[in-house]
């Protein structure tokens, strides 16, 4: 067997405090592991100690609300997953208040039990309000979305996010490895419409990576960074990197927070790769090659020079968009897409 590249470790920055994170930080284009960031919020302190302490603290913030929780048996082993024909999903979804959750997981602990269990990407503010009075950070967005994910061993296949991220170990221990952008074609993703949790995701299975069925993954993984995180530690993510997450314990606990720098009034990239798709995919190559040009023109090379020739009242959509060209232009799409 061909022995595959291990990943290098990602960039370790210490000695950086939750609220001066620098700002060069945030303007990076690759991952950065910030050690210890969080280690002093109460609630890695308490977390951390055990599942029974961190019930007793996340039980003075917890709402009569239930949590959406996934959960798979023992033969996923971890892997939340397609079912074998793509059908479906290895894994079955329900809801229960976040006691519950946390009883489940404890019971598992003490049993010996296999089976997955998984809380993802939950809102803080709704489901534990007041629990960023005590356990915040400080970020170049005021309105980054914080979400709390929960479980324990389960390990979540290689996906991107659109925005930045900063992922923050409150419990438990976790693997990111990372890929950057550039390395899609080599990380055989999944379908983009029919997903485990709204992003497409890859195929490979890093446990038993099968390179006879994905052998272009050795050149991912030579590209790949990878970040070992303990409670305390934080992981800054940039946009659009792949990133596959290991939980390794019996209970883990992570706290992350999602923005864009983007304007406001842009709408979602998969949106128009959907619809690229739709409309441009299959056309013969030689229209490709002139709707290749078409978009670098308007899009990926697009500056003043696009639209600075015609008058300031006539330049529509080529002009930057504001909030009102922005809703303007969506309806004009729907208005198309309805023909």
């Amino acid at each position: 067997m061909t022995a595959l590249p291990g990943p290098a470790a990602v960039e370790i920055l210490a000695g950086c405090s939750p609220g001066e994170i620098p700002a060069w930080v945030f303007e990076s284009g690759t991952p950065l592991l910030l050690k210890g960031l969080v280690a002093d919020w109460p609630a890695v302190v308490a977390c951390s100690q055990s599942l029974a302490a961190a019930a007793r603290y996340l039980s003075g913030f917890w709402i009569e609300q239930p949590v959406t929780v996934y959960a798979g048996d023992a033969g996923i082993e971890g892997r939340f997953f397609y079912n074998e024909d793509f059908t479906g999903f290895n894994f079955r979804s329900g809801s229960a208040h976040l006691g519950q959750v946390l009883q489940k997981l404890a019971e598992q602990e003490a049993g010996g039990g296999a089976s997955a269990i998984y809380v993802g990407s939950t809102p803080v503010d709704r489901w534990l309000p007041g629990f960023r009075a005590q356990n915040d950070v400080t970020l170049p967005a005021r309105d980054a979305l914080a979400s709390f994910w929960l479980g324990n061993r389960t390990r979540i296949s290689a996906h991107f996010d659109f925005p930045d991220n900063l992922a923050c170990v409150v419990a438990g221990r976790r693997r990111f490895t990372l890929f950057p952008p550039e390395q899609v074609r080599n990380l055989y993703v999944g379908p983009l419409d029919r997903t485990p949790s709204g992003q497409a995701i890859s195929l490979v299975d890093f446990s038993q990576p099968d390179l006879g069925r994905h052998p272009r993954f050795a050149e991912a993984l030579a590209s790949a960074q990878v970040a070992e995180m303990e409670p305390g530690d934080a992981l800054f993510l940039p946009s659009m990197w792949w990133h596959h997450v290991e939980s390794m314990s019996s209970f883990n606990l992570l706290v992350n927070y999602w923005w864009c720098t983007s304007p406001p009034a842009m709408g979602a990239p998969t949106t128009a790769l959907m619809h690229a798709i739709l409309a441009v995919r299959d056309l013969p190559d030689r229209q490709k090659a002139a709707w290749r040009a078409l978009f670098d023109h308007y899009v990926f090379d697009a500056d003043e020079s696009v639209y600075a020739h015609i008058p300031t009242t006539g330049r529509g959509c080529l002009a930057p968009l504001d909030e009102a060209s922005a809703r303007k232009l969506r309806a004009e799409l729907l208005n198309r897409l309805n023909r």
